[in-house]
């Protein structure tokens, strides 16, 4: 199967390629995005060394004990696999880094020669000392070689970002390019889906996302002879394929393992999610170097999102989850045996269907700006909760984008399988929402109503509450 989208990305890594002079390119991404398969496929027949780390959760009990050596043994295999002619296995990482350059200066003479490790934080093993061999080994031989060009790729992407990407010790200013993978778009989805032979409606695929999210490895389980249930319960219960990747999950790419679920879970109850003092609070935990570690962690790797509420101090933060898959998984798998509803049209399951369509919108939000034809203009992104107080209704709003100039545009997002109607309850809930943005702006802001749907509005004596109305084909585009 061709490459799907990454178009940015292959361009970037073939000009690297290209460049003619050594290169050390770290990528990011969380677990299943497609990093491997994107390296792997683009470079197939360049590859001069190929090592993967070996999972930690796919090691037996036994080896559990000797992570180090399972680790060597694996990349020692990796250089005969290669062609390597040793037959004394390394003892530690200086040795196997050793043996390394001795294999690569046999490929001398080639023009270009590649290096590919994957899973790099799997072989930083306790007590193991790999971080500084593999510092030895660029900064001794790698940075003095034009004809190198070394990738590096990890799902944890806090380590590769603090052991690596921004070293402050012995890999200091030496990554010379760093790319994040982030999960598909709706588009790159949908040809996922038509490479694949499935020629599905946009309403079906966006259905998918909010299940699987944009991933790649997920995506490709799907079956379009299923029904949406069927395709649940055949992937996430009774020993499916991903009834225990929820949990590889957060034990592959975290450190903090229980503590990263436990707030992860804690901050899918709610669709606006909480502060970090109403997260340490509830999980009664120490609010210290753990808990900010955590979050960074979940940020970078795509996980959560942090923001400042509008109209509230930027020291107001708040923390959401947008992992499709996460918010899917602990809202209707967890702690369940079977799909006995469809998801989509049970009332009970409003709240996450609410959450998984507004981080959708959230994702495809350049998609958003340029249908608005506001894509050119500078703006902030902001959502929008005032509490009632004895005058005044609460408001929530999905998206608040402010344009610099002095125009403010509320954007509702609407999952329904049909046209959304707006009836005269729910008018007013928006005009009591433009009044309360308008008392928060000082009335100094224009304000605009916008809908973000999957089939459009219908006509009613209230649809020109809206000024425009965006539809999933739209960001499709």
């Amino acid at each position: 199967m061709k490459i799907i989208g990454r178009k940015k990305e292959i361009e970037q890594l073939e000009k690297i390629y290209d460049s003619h002079k050594n290169e050390f390119v770290a990528i990011t991404g969380r677990r299943r995005v497609g990093k491997t398969y994107l390296v792997s496929q683009l470079f197939e027949n360049r590859i001069t060394f190929y090592h993967v780390g070996i999972s930690p959760n796919k090691l037996k009990e036994d080896e559990k004990r000797r992570k180090i050596d399972v680790q060597l043994e694996a990349f020692y295999a990796s250089l005969l696999i290669r062609g390597y002619k040793n037959n004394k296995r390394p003892k530690n990482w200086f040795e196997a880094f050793s043996m390394l350059i001795d294999f690569l200066e046999s490929k001398k003479d080639e023009e270009r020669i590649l290096i590919f490790i994957d899973e790099l934080p799997w072989l930083d093993t306790p007590k193991s000392n790999f971080i500084s061999a593999f510092e030895w080994f660029w900064n001794i031989y790698g940075a003095n070689k034009s004809s190198l060009m070394l990738i590096t790729c990890g799902s944890s992407t806090s380590w590769m970002l603090n052991k690596v990407i921004n070293s402050h010790e012995g890999l200091y200013d030496r990554i010379t390019y760093s790319i994040h993978l982030s999960p598909f778009t709706l588009g790159e989805c949908e040809q996922f889906f038509n490479e694949k032979g499935y020629h599905l409606s946009k309403y079906m695929i966006a259905t998918v996302y909010m299940v699987l999210g944009g991933i790649p490895y997920y995506l490709n389980y799907y079956q379009p002879t299923q029904s949406i249930n069927q395709t649940i319960d055949e992937l996430f219960f009774k020993g499916g394929k991903l009834s225990l990747e929820y949990d590889n999950l957060f034990e592959s790419s975290f450190d903090k393992e229980k503590l990263t679920r436990r707030i992860v879970e804690f901050l899918a109850d709610r669709k606006k999610g909480y502060t970090r003092k109403q997260l340490v609070e509830s999980l009664d935990i120490s609010d210290g170097d753990d808990v900010g570690s955590v979050l960074k962690a979940l940020i970078n790797s795509d996980f959560i999102r942090e923001y400042t509420p509008y109209g509230e101090s930027k020291k107001n933060k708040y923390y959401k989850v947008i992992d499709s898959f996460c918010l899917f998984y602990i809202h209707n798998v967890k702690n369940n045996t079977s799909i006995d509803k469809n998801p989509f049209n049970d009332d009970a399951s409003s709240k996450w269907i609410g959450s998984a369509f507004e981080n959708i919108c959230a994702y495809h939000l350049d998609t958003i700006k340029n249908k608005l034809g506001i894509n050119g203009i500078k703006t902030l992104q902001f959502s929008l909760f005032v509490e009632p107080d004895e005058e005044n209704r609460g408001a929530q709003i999905d998206l608040l984008i402010e344009r610099k100039d002095k125009t403010i545009h509320l954007i509702e997002m609407k999952f329904y399988d049909k046209e959304f109607s707006v009836d005269k309850s729910y008018h007013l809930n928006l005009m009591n929402k433009i009044d309360r943005v308008k008392s928060l702006s000082k009335n100094r802001s224009t304000i605009y109503l916008n809908l973000v749907t999957t089939f459009g509005l219908s006509k009613n004596e209230y649809f020109g509450d809206f000024v425009e109305c965006i539809t999933l084909d739209d960001l499709f585009m």
